[in-house]
């Protein structure tokens, strides 16, 4: 028995899992969906989270140039370039042999500083956030002060007499992991059996502990919960239920607002935006879409990526039992190339936040993605690991057959005034061989 009912009855209700069962890719129109004007008021984050979110990132800015120089051009600014990718649209109109109408760009917090990859926007500031706790707690710091003085001795002797935690599949480990020893924490980063070497290998560089598991994502965070529960000053980031890393991400809606003004390119109800956001427990692109639906309301129409082999929120939101139910329950066995989507049981508070927000769901193959991989390299010279390309994957599926015709036909959209925006949520750090493999795999 699945949550109280036999696999051919859960075929039976809901047709679409028995296409899942055999890893098809598919996209799923959200049933549930209703306009974010009459939902918003059932989400208890506000835009005053957010705006206190973007303030203490700004606080922070004098301390973050000081410990990560690279940020300096930007003010300590933590942010990534909005791009259009014109080569690769062409590379895709040629190979579906059809016309993807309107502008592709690319979002590419694979080339955010310090971390890079999306991680980089609620991991960091989650672990800024809770320093500014310690600091303000401790009388040794006042929200009007220099936040660079964070960077001296005295407060990384502070910060080290804490430690801070978090389950992870590899991204969200590097972001903590990376920012929290440079303050001076004690950072263990319990990492799952999909992680890869280089990122275990890279944490330990930065004296991280790294807490090996043969198991999946979910095992790392429950024994990552544990331990920290059973320590004093163990301070643990919950990628399954924290607003602080959903508030973190939500912020990089008002970022990509600026950047489309900046490129002139209009959001209302003529002139939608499509954004396609790779999804692994559901933090990330909650967040993300919270913070653009803030903004732009029914305007922006937020689609999230998942592998055929890790559809873990689409099933929770399809069944309505979200956390209650895992991939494996259905026989799916979460073995995926995209090693930051390898999930088998998605965020409950992802889930039931936005169950009615999201408009719908993408998965796309592993050969998909290296595929589009390949494509994004050769046409546009950017790298990026196989997660990122979810987005891009879904793009390419959405317009392979009439599944997005259909789609504008339903909502009155004319396609030609569509910008579709593709989250590209990692790469930058990957090291050239690994790089190199992922591309080989496709030739």
């Amino acid at each position: 028995m699945i949550a109280g009912k036999t696999l051919d009855e859960w075929k039976r209700e809901l047709p679409l899992i028995g296409q899942m069962i055999q890893y098809e890719e598919l996209f799923w129109q959200n049933s549930r969906f209703l306009s974010f004007e009459s939902e918003r008021k059932n989400i208890s984050v506000t835009s005053k989270d957010i705006d206190e979110a973007e303030a203490r990132l700004k606080r922070f800015a004098p301390c973050i140039v000081k410990l990560f120089p690279e940020t300096e051009r930007e003010n300590g600014l933590i942010e990534s370039p909005l791009r259009a990718v014109p080569s690769m649209r062409q590379h895709l109109n040629s190979l579906l042999n059809t016309q993807i109408e309107g502008k592709l760009l690319l979002k590419c917090d694979s080339h955010l500083p310090i971390s890079g990859s999306i991680k980089a926007r609620g991991g960091i500031y989650e672990v800024l956030k809770h320093a500014e706790e310690i600091a303000i707690e401790s009388g040794s710091l006042a929200k009007d002060d220099d936040y660079a003085i964070l960077t001296s001795d005295r407060f990384r002797q502070l910060f080290s007499e804490h430690k801070l935690s978090v389950g992870s599949t590899g991204n969200l480990g590097l972001s903590i992991g990376i920012m929290g020893a440079r303050l001076g924490f004690r950072v263990t980063v319990h990492m799952s059996s999909d992680a890869r070497q280089w990122k275990k290998d890279m944490l330990r560089s930065k004296g991280v502990e790294v807490i090996e598991y043969d198991s999946d994502y979910s095992i790392a965070v429950t024994e990552g919960r544990k331990q920290a529960e059973a320590e004093p000053n163990n301070y643990f980031v919950d990628d399954e239920n924290s607003v602080d890393l959903f508030l973190g991400y939500a912020v990089a809606g008002r970022r990509v607002q600026k950047q489309l003004n900046e490129m002139k390119i209009p959001v209302d109800k003529g002139h939608p935006l499509f954004v396609y956001l790779p999804c692994g427990v559901g933090g990330g692109p909650g967040g993300v879409a919270f913070g653009l639906k803030m903004i732009y309301g029914d305007d922006v129409h937020v689609f999230f990526s998942e592998p055929t082999h890790s559809p873990c929120m689409l099933l929770g939101v399809l069944t309505g039992k979200h956390d209650k139910l895992c991939v494996q329950d259905f026989g799916i066995d979460n073995i995926t190339c995209a090693d930051g989507l390898a999930v088998g049981r998605p965020s409950s508070f992802i889930g039931k936040t936005l169950e009615h927000t999201i408009n719908g769901f993408f998965t796309c193959s592993d050969e998909t993605m290296f595929r589009c991989l390949k494509i994004l390299w050769d046409s546009e010279d950017i790298r990026l690991e196989p997660s990122a390309l979810a987005g891009i994957a879904s793009v390419f599926n959405f317009h392979d057959g009439n599944k997005i015709k259909a789609y504008c036909s339903r909502q009155a959209i004319n396609p030609e005034n569509i910008a579709h925006l593709s989250w590209a949520t990692g790469g930058n750090m990957v090291p050239e061989s690994v790089m190199k493999g992922y591309y080989v795999i496709n030739s």
